[in-house]
């Protein structure tokens, strides 16, 4: 049932150093990989509070980590929302904390979510479906300016205003409702390169820009960061070269945190090998003084 393998596992647990009886803080929970490898250290008296913005994939990790009871909190929120529901729970102060951004494999295998171009789909792609802003939204009524920014500084598309510029004069006669859809007009505008669709990067900067990624990274960033105790640690998992210059600027930037790896951390070989998504991780640590 769970197949998803969480990255870069064995790194994350020999540099958050996780003891029994500790609280952890796993912004990024999905189907629970991380978390159960952390719970496995942290008990018998040890606590975990699990984030994830989508429901689903909080109803699959509570069934995967249920005979854990009590030991975890499950909140269907974002970590930019850490404080506030740190303190409603008792986790005054954590002893470790975890994100990994990348998007489970969940989203894209279910085209009604509308993630991947691979399948046909509505153009919706919220982690959150209580969110108001979809990517049918963005296509459909923004502007040439604003599409080819999210183009070129989420999806670092070298044809930006290119794609931009079609998607405006396409949705005058007709407006885009599905993946396919829009991936087959992209695919017009941009050649295929090697075995890359055109469309991939367009769609990973419409990700970005309907769950507002980067917002929550910068906003969750030092509301977790505040909650450590000193001697604990931050470890964070990106996916993404803005995603990683973010982390690595706001690790620099602040005086009670100093980083515990000189360089980015990467997979192994091995890994990468039972694991592709592995591929394009990095993983950073820092740690409260």
């Amino acid at each position: 049932m769970y197949k998803h393998k969480p990255v870069l596992l064995s790194e994350v647990l020999e540099h958050l150093q996780p003891e029994p009886n500790q609280q952890f803080l796993d912004g990024t929970v999905g189907l629970g990989g991380h978390a159960e490898a952390l719970l496995k250290r942290i008990l018998p008296d040890g606590r975990l509070l699990a984030f994830d913005r989508d429901a689903g994939n909080l109803r699959v990790c509570q069934s995967r980590l249920a005979s854990y009871g009590k030991a975890v909190v499950y909140i269907n929120d974002s970590f930019s929302n850490a404080q506030t529901h740190a303190k409603a729970h008792g986790f005054t102060k954590i002893d470790g904390a975890l994100l990994d951004l990348g998007f489970s494999s969940v989203h894209v295998d279910d085209p009604d979510r509308g993630f991947s171009f691979l399948k046909s789909g509505p153009l919706d792609m919220r982690y959150d479906p209580r969110g108001e802003l979809s990517a049918a939204h963005i296509v459909n009524t923004w502007s040439e300016d604003e599409l080819a920014r999210i183009f070129r500084e989420y999806g670092e598309e070298r044809r930006a205003r290119d794609i931009a510029r079609m998607i405006v004069k396409r949705r005058k006669s007709k407006q885009f409702t599905g993946t396919v859809d829009l991936a087959e007009s992209i695919a017009q505008v941009v050649r295929r390169h090697g075995r890359i669709h055109p469309a991939t990067l367009v769609f990973q900067a419409l990700r970005i820009a309907v769950n507002d990624e980067f917002g929550h990274l910068q906003l969750g960033l030092p509301s977790i960061a505040d909650l450590l105790r000193p001697g604990s640690r931050l470890a964070v998992i990106s996916f993404h070269s803005l995603e990683d210059r973010v982390i690595k600027n706001f690790i620099k930037s602040r005086n009670d945190l100093i980083k515990v790896n000189k360089k980015v951390i990467t997979a192994t070989r091995l890994e990468i090998k039972s694991n592709s998504r592995a591929r394009s991780a990095k993983l950073r640590i820092a740690e409260k003084v």
